[in-house]
């Protein structure tokens, strides 16, 4: 009796790579999302940019157990053909199985507990030291120590991006909504927007948010040729200013990283205000607006301006350190241009990712985001995993003669400063050239 099945080759299902027509396979499998992409809680943005290919690997990633029977609804009747799975591909999928079975996914420690109270003493000591002391030194160091509170806040709202970290879905949103809006006046709607973009298309140029920094930095000379921004869906213009502050990029990099939290505020406002649609926009706006109830009072609690301006220079230079090591985690690492790609999901994490070594008492520093391709492999498993994991994942790298990369804070640093003096220097040479030409 000959196969029924009704099949369709990968040229042809490429053709459904669109907002209004948009298919994806999944172990074969071709589904219809056209529809869905509207209320998928991920956002459009994956789901697009994985449109008209085969997904299994990033749909397992960032998906548990229970979402695989909402499949069915979007089946299109067609497989697709000759439908292989790689040796790489197929010792992922295993260790996802085998991490499922042993319930690493659902073990998530005291570790929320124990951020939810550090965050809290924190928070206390900073407000105690602005309000009852009247010594110049507690109050930078207050400040010091709400840059520290944010950082920790940031890395327990990630965590509620990923998986739940509370007992249901209302407390988790209620955790977003206060760790990013109301403590950091950065928005969760902003931060998911642009990171589940960030983890599907790992690293390339024009379709990675967390890459595209024009026009005061650049990791890659591709970027001076003005890509498209598919993210941003406009051009990442590499214009005489770009030239100018790239060239020095290397020198600002620290500097910039120091204030670049006020980019995050702007980032969060302008989506916020925008016509795009935003989950939960009304909640979003009357977190930031605690923020920028309670942060100013605090600010204006302080004696002077001088004390004042320093004060908030403080606090966003501690929690840049944050900021640097996220670029510390990929500016250095491989980059390509054009879309991800569904059938190399485990190759192009390993070849986009750096991890930064370090013992495991700085795990509470680093809120275990120092295991970024761990992360990367598997998002949603709680951060508490990700150092027992790690020398399994080493292993399978090593099996298959890919990069596993995890080099000291110190050594990251200077891999950084070293990719963005390259690009610098070439920037640099464009630069005098067009002053020689144009006189």
């Amino acid at each position: 009796m000959g196969d029924s099945k009704k099949y369709i080759t990968a040229e042809e299902l490429k053709k459904h790579n669109k907002r209004e027509d948009l298919w994806i396979s999944v172990q074969g499998k071709v589904y219809n999302v056209t529809d869905w992409i509207k209320q998928h809680p991920g956002g459009d943005i994956p789901i697009l940019n994985l449109a008209g290919q085969e997904a299994t690997d990033a749909f397992i990633a960032f998906h548990p157990g229970t979402a695989w029977k909402h499949l069915d609804n979007f089946f299109t009747g067609y497989y697709l053909q000759d439908y292989e799975v790689s040796e790489v591909s197929r010792d992922y999928r295993k260790l996802c199985v085998d991490f499922a079975k042993a319930g690493l996914f659902e073990k998530k420690g005291h570790g929320v507990i124990y951020s939810f109270c550090f965050i809290g003493f924190l928070l206390f000591l900073t407000f105690y030291g602005v309000i009852f002391s009247n010594s110049f030194l507690i109050h930078m160091l207050s400040g010091a120590l709400l840059g520290l509170s944010w950082m920790q806040i940031s890395y327990l709202g990630h965590d509620s991006g990923h998986y739940l970290i509370m007992t249901n879905k209302g407390f988790n949103k209620m955790v977003q909504i206060m760790s990013g809006n109301c403590l950091t006046g950065i928005s969760i709607a902003w931060w998911k927007w642009t990171h589940n973009a960030h983890h599907v298309a790992c690293n390339s140029l024009d379709y990675d948010p967390d890459l595209q920094h024009l026009p005061v930095f650049a990791v890659s000379s591709s970027l001076f040729k003005s890509l498209n921004s598919t993210f941003y869906g406009r051009e990442l213009t590499f214009d005489s200013l770009a030239k100018f502050f790239v060239s020095y990029q290397h020198f600002t990099f620290y500097p910039i990283i120091c204030v670049s939290r006020v980019n995050l505020f702007v980032q969060t406002l302008l989506l916020l205000f925008s016509r795009r649609k935003v989950p939960d926009r009304f909640l979003n706006i009357l977190g930031i607006m605690v923020f920028w109830t309670w942060f100013p009072l605090l600010v204006f609690a302080l004696p002077n301006w001088t004390e004042r301006v320093l004060f908030v220079l403080t606090s966003f230079a501690v929690t840049g350190i944050q900021h640097v090591q996220f670029c510390l985690n990929h500016f250095a690492a491989d980059v390509y241009v054009g879309q991800p790609k569904g059938n190399d999901w485990f190759e192009k994490q390993t070849a986009g990712t750096i991890d930064i070594d370090c013992s495991p008492q700085m795990d509470w520093f680093f809120g275990g985001l120092q295991f970024q391709l761990e992360h990367h492999l598997f998002p949603r498993l709680p951060r508490c995993q990700l150092r027992k994991i790690s020398p399994i994942v080493q292993e399978l790298c090593k099996k298959h003669n890919l990069p596993y990369k995890s080099v000291s804070f110190f050594e990251a640093n200077r891999w950084t400063i070293r990719t963005l003096r390259t690009a610098a220097m070439q920037a640099r040479g464009l630069l005098w050239e067009a002053v020689n030409t144009h006189g």
